[in-house]
C-alpha cells in the first residue's frame, strides 16, 4: 500500500528562484519554446491542468511552469511519482516545490509464479486460471494482473475476487487480439479464430498490489479548496509513443470530488498541448498550447454524489479527452506521422516559412483528415507517392527543403559552396575552443542518458525505445557535471599562473583571486559561444550535401528530376486537400491556413501581378494568412507582429476597434446570432430562420437606436466595440455574406 503523505508546502520565493535557475537549462536546451492560447488561462481560482502528450519525463513540467508563471503568473504543484520523489536529485528539487507523492501500482509490479490463461474467453472472459500459481499470496483484490510487454504495450486487469490458488476472477475482461492471444495460444492477428495449441500451458505474468490514494486527493482538494493550481499528466507516466494513452480517471475524480465538497470552488481543468519538434534531441522546438477551460457540468457533479461515480467519472474523463485531442498531433505510429509532416511540406509549395503555431495546426488537420480519409483511393495512391518521394530523399542524403537546389545554375552553386565553406571554416575556428574544454560534458551526457533510456524502456509497459527519458538525462548530467568541470578549469588555470604565470604570460600584479573569477566567467562564456556557433555551424554543413549533389552530373540529373517530381506531388496533395478540406472544416476556403498557389496562378515565376486596391477590415480575416509569414526571421515567442489578429494564433481575446464604421460588416453579420460569412444554406428553412434573424436584428437596432435618441448608425459599445447593431452598409454586407 503507498501513503506517502505530502511533508512539504509551497514557498513562493523558492518556486520562483527554482524556476529561474532551471529555465536557463531550458533555454539552452530549446531553440524556441512558443506559448498558444495563454490568454485562456484564469488569473485567479482552482485549476487543474492537464498536459499530453507526456513526451519528456521531468522536462515537460518544467516547460508548463515556466510558461504558465510568465504569461499567467499562476503557480503549479505536480502530482509525481512516488518512484520519481525517492530518487536522490530529482526528489530532493521537486520537494522545493509543494509536489503530491502519488503510488503508482504498476511502478511495484512483481513477477507471479507458474503460467495464467483463459479457460473460457467467449463464455466467461472474466475467469482466469493458473497452473503452479499462489494467487492467494502474491496476488490482492483491487490489485492489478499484467500481461507480458507486446510492442511496448502490456495488458493489465484489476483483479475483482480471488478463489483460490489457481482461479482469480478479473473486474474487467483482457481486450484486444494481442491480450486474447496471450491467454489462449491462439494467433488472432493472423486470423487464428480456432482452437487454442493442444500443449498451450498459459502465459507468465506479473502482479501488482492495490495502491490507496486517499491521502493524495485530500491533498488535492485542499490546494483546490485554497484556490491553487494542480498539474497531472493524466496517461499516468511519460512515453514516446505518437498518440495518446488512455488516460487515467484521477483527474476526473479530483475535479468532481472537489465540486462536491465543495460546489462554490469553481474548479476549472485546462488542457495543455506539449507539442515537441523532436523532443528528445538538442535545440528543439515546442509549442505548449492551452485550450479551453472545461468547466464540470452540475449534473455530472449530482450525479458522482448520488453514487453514481463510475459514470459521472467516465463522462468527464471522456470531456477532457476530446479537450486534450484538440491541442495536440495525435498519430495512430510514426510512419503516418513521418507521411503527415511530408504532406504538410508538400502543401506549402511556394516554399513560406510558416510560424510554430500554424504548423501544428496544419499537421493537427490533416492528421484529422487522414484518419477520416486513410481508406480513400486517392488517399492510398497519394499516401504510395510521398512514402517513394520520402526514400529518394534518404537515399541521396538530403531534406525536402534543399530539393530546391537543382534550380541553382552551375556559377552560383559554385558560389554558394564556397562562401559557405569560408563561413563554416570561421565558425569551427569559433566553435572548437568550447568543444574541447566541454567535450567531456558531451561524452558524459550521450552515454548516460543511452543507459538511462534502456533502463526505462525495460521497466516500462508504454514505451518504443525509451526516448522519453534522454532529454531529462541529458540536462541532468549536464546541470551536474559542467559546473565540476568549470571548476576543474578553474582550479587548474589558477595553479598555473600561481606556478609561472601562465609561461609568463600572466602580469606579476594580477591577484589569484581575480584569475578565480576570471575562470568562473571565461570558461562558461566559451562554452556558450561554442553552443552558438556550433548551432549555426551545423545548419551549414547539412546544406553541403545538396550543393556538391548539384555540380555532379549523374547526381544533379536525379536532384533535377526529384524536383520535378516534388512540383507534381505538390499540386497533387493541393488537389486532394481542396478537394476533401471542405467536405470537413466548413470554413476550409474562408479562413484557410496555406492560400492556394495553383488555383490562383501563383507558383513557379507565374505570379501574376495585379493592381493593389485599398485594404478593407473584412479582408483582414478572410485573406489567407501566409504573408504573415513571408516577412523574414520570425521573432521569438509572441513577437508575431500582426499574427494575433488572426483567431488561430491570437494569444489574447481581439478587441475590435472603433474607427472602422464598415467593421460589423466584416464579421459576417455578427449582430444576428454570429453568423459568419461561410456559412452554410442547406435548405429553405436555413434560409427562413437566417431571414427572420436579419429582420429581428434590424427591429432590435432600430429600437435602441430609438431609446438613446442618438442619430449614429451604428452603436458602439463603451470599450470600442459593436454592440450587435448593423448600419445599412453592413446590412446589404451581411445579406451578401449569407
Amino acid at each position: 500500500m503507498a501513503k506517502r503523505k505530502e511533508s512539504r508546502q509551497m514557498i513562493d520565493w523558492v518556486y520562483d528562484l527554482w524556476l529561474w535557475v532551471f529555465s536557463i537549462l531550458v533555454d539552452l536546451f530549446f531553440r524556441e519554446v512558443h506559448p498558444r492560447g495563454s490568454w485562456k488561462i484564469p488569473r485567479r481560482g482552482p485549476i487543474i491542468f492537464v498536459a499530453a502528450p507526456h513526451a519528456n519525463q521531468f522536462v515537460d513540467p518544467l516547460i508548463l511552469m515556466r510558461v504558465i508563471k510568465t504569461e499567467a503568473q499562476r503557480r503549479i504543484s505536480w502530482l509525481i511519482a512516488e518512484k520519481s520523489m525517492k530518487r536522490r536529485f530529482i526528489g530532493a528539487a521537486a520537494a522545493m516545490l509543494g509536489p503530491v507523492s502519488v503510488g503508482r501500482a504498476l511502478d511495484s509490479t512483481k513477477p507471479g509464479s507458474g503460467k495464467i490463461y483463459l479457460p473460457d474467453p467467449e463464455g466467461d472472459p472474466l475467469l482466469i486460471r493458473g497452473n503452479g500459481t499462489h494467487f492467494e499470496k502474491e496476488a490482492e483484490v483491487g490489485g492489478l494482473l499484467v500481461l507480458p510487454t507486446v510492442n511496448g504495450l502490456a495488458a493489465n486487469s484489476e483483479i475483482a475476487e480471488i478463489h483460490g490458488a489457481e482461479e482469480i476472477r478479473l473486474k474487467k475482461e483482457f481486450k484486444g487480439d494481442v491480450a486474447i492471444g496471450q491467454l489462449t495460444g491462439r494467433d488472432l492477428t493472423n486470423g487464428d479464430a480456432g482452437e487454442g495449441k493442444e500443449q498451450f500451458q498459459g502465459t507468465s505474468y506479473k502482479t501488482a498490489p492495490k495502491v490507496d490514494q486517499t491521502q493524495v486527493y485530500n491533498a488535492v482538494f485542499d490546494r483546490l479548496n485554497a484556490g491553487g493550481c494542480i498539474g497531472i499528466f493524466p496517461e499516468g507516466g511519460s512515453h514516446d509513443r505518437t498518440e495518446l494513452l488512455p488516460l487515467k480517471p484521477g483527474v476526473a475524480i479530483m475535479a468532481l470530488g472537489s465540486l462536491a465538497a465543495n460546489p462554490e470552488s469553481n474548479v476549472k481543468i485546462i488542457p495543455c498541448g506539449m507539442n515537441y519538434f523532436h523532443a528528445h534531441k538538442f535545440r528543439s522546438r515546442a509549442v505548449v498550447e492551452f485550450g479551453t477551460p472545461v468547466e464540470v457540468p452540475k449534473e455530472l457533479v449530482d450525479l458522482y454524489k448520488n453514487g453514481e461515480r463510475r459514470e459521472a467519472t467516465k463522462q468527464l474523463l471522456e470531456t477532457v479527452h476530446q479537450a486534450l485531442v484538440a491541442v495536440t498531433v495525435s498519430s495512430p505510429d510514426y510512419d503516418t506521422l513521418m507521411l503527415i509532416q511530408a504532406a504538410r511540406r508538400l502543401y506549402n509549395p511556394t516554399g513560406k516559412k510558416l510560424p510554430l503555431p500554424m504548423i501544428v495546426e496544419l499537421n493537427r488537420r490533416l492528421v484529422k483528415g487522414y484518419s477520416l480519409y486513410k481508406d480513400d483511393p486517392r488517399i492510398v495512391n497519394l499516401q504510395k507517392s510521398v512514402n517513394d518521394y520520402n526514400k529518394q530523399l534518404w537515399l541521396l542524403g538530403v531534406r525536402d527543403h534543399q530539393v530546391e537546389y537543382a534550380k541553382f545554375s552551375i556559377p552560383k552553386v559554385v558560389f554558394t559552396l564556397f562562401y559557405r565553406l569560408g563561413k563554416l571554416s570561421i565558425l569551427a575556428i569559433a566553435t572548437l575552443p568550447g568543444l574541447v574544454l566541454f567535450a567531456p560534458v558531451f561524452i558524459a551526457t550521450k552515454i548516460i542518458s543511452i543507459k538511462k533510456s534502456k533502463e526505462a524502456l525495460a521497466a516500462s509497459t508504454v514505451k518504443l525505445e525509451g526516448r522519453d527519458v534522454v532529454a531529462t538525462w541529458k540536462l541532468l548530467v549536464a546541470m551536474g557535471f559542467a559546473p565540476l568541470l568549470y571548476v576543474f578549469y578553474t582550479v587548474l588555470l589558477t595553479w598555473w599562473t600561481y606556478r609561472n604565470r601562465v609561461q609568463g604570460y600572466m602580469p606579476a600584479w594580477v591577484p589569484l583571486w581575480l584569475v578565480v573569477a576570471f575562470g568562473f566567467g571565461f570558461f562558461p562564456a566559451i562554452t556558450f559561444a561554442a553552443l552558438r556557433f556550433g548551432e549555426t555551424g551545423m545548419d551549414i554543413l547539412k546544406s553541403l550535401r545538396p550543393l556538391v549533389l548539384s555540380l555532379n552530373p549523374t547526381s544533379a540529373n536525379t536532384l533535377s528530376k526529384l524536383r520535378e517530381k516534388r512540383k507534381e506531388l505538390s499540386a497533387e496533395v493541393t488537389e486532394v486537400i481542396n478537394t476533401l478540406g471542405p467536405e470537413m472544416f466548413p470554413d476550409f476556403d474562408s479562413a484557410r491556413i496555406i492560400a492556394d498557389p495553383f488555383r490562383n496562378g501563383m507558383i513557379e515565376g507565374i505570379e501574376p501581378r495585379t493592381p493593389r486596391t485599398p485594404r478593407t477590415p473584412s479582408r483582414k480575416f478572410t485573406d489567407p494568412p501566409t504573408d504573415i509569414a513571408s516577412s523574414g526571421q520570425l521573432p521569438r515567442n509572441e513577437s508575431f507582429n500582426n499574427l494575433s489578429n488572426i483567431g488561430l494564433f491570437a494569444s489574447r481575446p481581439q478587441t475590435p476597434r472603433s474607427h472602422s464604421r464598415s467593421r460589423s460588416g466584416s464579421q459576417g453579420a455578427g449582430g444576428f446570432g454570429g453568423m459568419q460569412g461561410f456559412s452554410m444554406l442547406s435548405s429553405k428553412e436555413s434560409l427562413d430562420e437566417v431571414s427572420m434573424k436579419i429582420r429581428g436584428a434590424m427591429r432590435e437596432r432600430g429600437r435602441k437606436r430609438r431609446e438613446s435618441g442618438s442619430g449614429a448608425l451604428g452603436m458602439m459599445t463603451p470599450d470600442g466595440g459593436e454592440s450587435g447593431s448593423m448600419t445599412p452598409g453592413s446590412e446589404v454586407e451581411g445579406r451578401k455574406d449569407v
